[in-house]
Formats: C-alpha cells, sequence, structure tokens
C-alpha cells in the first residue's frame, strides 16, 4: 500500500439544514481504514451517487427511511473494488453495487452488495443501469403503463431519471413532452434524446405553452418535480390519466407552505371527476425483488443506442457537498455521480 492511502476520508452530516442545505452542513474529516474482520470485505470507493433523496436523510421529519444520525457518514450507493476479503463470496479486485456512503473506504458484510463483473464504465451502475434507470423503467411501466399514441409529459426531463422516462416512452410509442430548466437542457432533450418538444419551466406562462404542446392533453405525468409545473400540468389532464410520482424536488428546501391558493380541493376533485390514477412509490420498497425484470431490456436498449444517457462528473469527495446542493437548484445536468 502506498502511504496517502492509510486515511480515510469522509464527509459527515454536521448538522441538519433549515431550508437549502449549506456546505457548513458537512464536514470532511480523516480517519484510519479500517480493517475487515471474518465475512467482511473492505471497498475502496470509485463512483458515489448524488441523489435528490439525500435532502431527506438530512432531515429528521419522518420519511419512509431513518435520517442519518449527526456526526455519521452521509448515506449513499456507490460502485466500489473489493481491496481486501475474508468474505467467502467476494475476492479482491471484485467490482460491487453497494451502500458505502460519502467516503473513500468502507468495511461491509456483503449483504448490500451486488457483483457488477466487468463493466467498460462503471458508474452507469449508479444511473441508467443502476436505481435512476430502475425508478424510470418501474414507474412508467409499472404505474403509467405507456399505450401507442399516447401523451407523455416529463418533468426535470434532462435528470437521470426523466432523461430515461422520456426516452422509454418513446419505445413505448409516445408523444414525449419534457420539461427542463433552461434552454440548453431542452435542446438536448429534443436533438439528442429524441423526445417530441421540450419546455423551458422559467417561461412565464407555462401552463399557456404546455397546452398548446399538449392539444389531445396529457395521458401520462411522471412527477419528479412538483410545484408550478404539477400546477400547469393539472387542467390538462385526460379522463383516466396516471400519475407515477418518485420524487418533489420543489418542495424538498420548503420550510412553510408555498403562497398561493390551496390546491388540495382542486387536485382531490380532478382526482374524482377525472378518475386520475395518482400514485407515489419508493424503488427500493416497492420494486427491489424486480430488479432483473428492468435490468436485461435496459442493458439491451443502451447497447442497441436506444437509450442514451448524460453524466455530470464531480471530481474528488472533497467536491461531494457543493455538487449536491448544486443538485437541488438544477445545476446538474445529467446523472450526478462524483469520482473518488
Amino acid at each position: 500500500m502506498q502511504k496517502h492511502t492509510s486515511i480515510n476520508r469522509q464527509v459527515l452530516l454536521a448538522s441538519r439544514p433549515t431550508g437549502k442545505p449549506t456546505v457548513s452542513n458537512f464536514k470532511l474529516v480523516e480517519t484510519p481504514i479500517p480493517e475487515p474482520q471474518d465475512s467482511q470485505v473492505l471497498l475502496k470507493t470509485l463512483y458515489l451517487s448524488l441523489d435528490p433523496y439525500m435532502r431527506g436523510r438530512m432531515s429528521e421529519a419522518p420519511s419512509y427511511a431513518p435520517p442519518v444520525k449527526l456526526g455519521d457518514v452521509m448515506c449513499g450507493g456507490t460502485v466500489s473494488r473489493v481491496i481486501s476479503s475474508r468474505h467467502p463470496q467476494f475476492k479482491e479486485g471484485d467490482l460491487v453495487l453497494g451502500y458505502a456512503g460519502w467516503q473513500d473506504y468502507a468495511i461491509s458484510d456483503g449483504r448490500d452488495l451486488q457483483p457488477l463483473g466487468e463493466m467498460g464504465q462503471p458508474s452507469l451502475a449508479l444511473g441508467v443501469l443502476g436505481m435512476p434507470g430502475f425508478t424510470a423503467y418501474m414507474g412508467l411501466m409499472d404505474i403509467g403503463r405507456p399505450q401507442k399514441g399516447e401523451t407523455l409529459v416529463v418533468a426535470a426531463a434532462t435528470g437521470a431519471v426523466g432523461s430515461v422516462v422520456g426516452q422509454i416512452g418513446k419505445i413505448m410509442g409516445c408523444r414525449v413532452i419534457g420539461i427542463a430548466g433552461n434552454p440548453e437542457k431542452c435542446h438536448y432533450a429534443v436533438a439528442e434524446l429524441g423526445f417530441d418538444a421540450c419546455l423551458n419551466h422559467h417561461e412565464a406562462k407555462l401552463e399557456d405553452i404546455l397546452r398548446e404542446a399538449c392539444p389531445e392533453g396529457i395521458d401520462i405525468y411522471f412527477e419528479n418535480v412538483g410545484g408550478k409545473v404539477l400546477d400547469a400540468v393539472l387542467p390538462l389532464l385526460n379522463n383516466k390519466a396516471r400519475i407515477p410520482v418518485c420524487g418533489l424536488i420543489a418542495d424538498y428546501n420548503r420550510t412553510a407552505l408555498p403562497e398561493g391558493p390551496d390546491r388540495l380541493g382542486l387536485l382531490m376533485s380532478l382526482i374524482l371527476r377525472k378518475r386520475l390514477l395518482l400514485q407515489g412509490f419508493i424503488i427500493s420498497l416497492d420494486y427491489g425483488p424486480r430488479y432483473q425484470e428492468f435490468r436485461q431490456p435496459m442493458e439491451q436498449w443502451v447497447r442497441e443506442g436506444r437509450i442514451k444517457y448524460r453524466e455530470d462528473i464531480a471530481l474528488g469527495l472533497e467536491k461531494a457537498p457543493e455538487a449536491f446542493i448544486g443538485l437541488l437548484e438544477g445545476a446538474n445536468f445529467g446523472k450526478l455521480v462524483v469520482k473518488l
């Protein structure tokens, strides 16, 4: 071992944010590299995934998963290399998908690890071939149930989930309208990903331009943003429209209800009158055993070039806090990954 590899850098949760997280909520520390015990492996992190759900784990508010404790390593999916092993199912050099969090090295008993074999681009196991792609596939196919000729609208259209949702929609024969945060992202959604149109959600009259883009209404709205995008979508939903909900990133930093009228009555009225299906889902809790159902077609579509992807890579563990804060503000372009 080289001298510098005796240190394990870790990013800890130093304090809980109020509203938007800041770099002061995190703390970078150095600790000794741990030693694996019987039936354990030592992992070296190659890539760390940064995802919106992590904002919820920084909070003590009730959720589907327990919060990160103050002083603990921030949670996160990782692609790692087995450095040493005392586990019968893993050997030194194995490439694995796990949940080592924001640190250079980690110990695992193997229960949270998935062997990856050799991948030319291992970071894809955190994106299009990992949790975001899995979320897009199951949410659209199982809840959205796309049919040829239907209109699908997807928010955060160039993000890790939304970009895959739109491309699967095209494969299924839908007319796909994306919504993104700037002209460059909108151009990418149409020119590179094959969306039929993409709208900038910063436009002053989003509801009007969305109505023009969806003359026959909306049959599926894949929700991962909330906020004003949902406000623009609601009046355009067709009878029996389906709304898979996997995230509400526009609301993650809120400390109070948004200004304006209470929209709950309108939403409940639409659910009743138009017989809408509005279903939230947590990919790990609801679809974990069905991973292979997703992986086979997705790997084939990626090989064939029918599903394209884009990665936004931050270099160095020390860049993770700033990159994560930017993610919550839409600064990333594609799947956000930290290369360690």
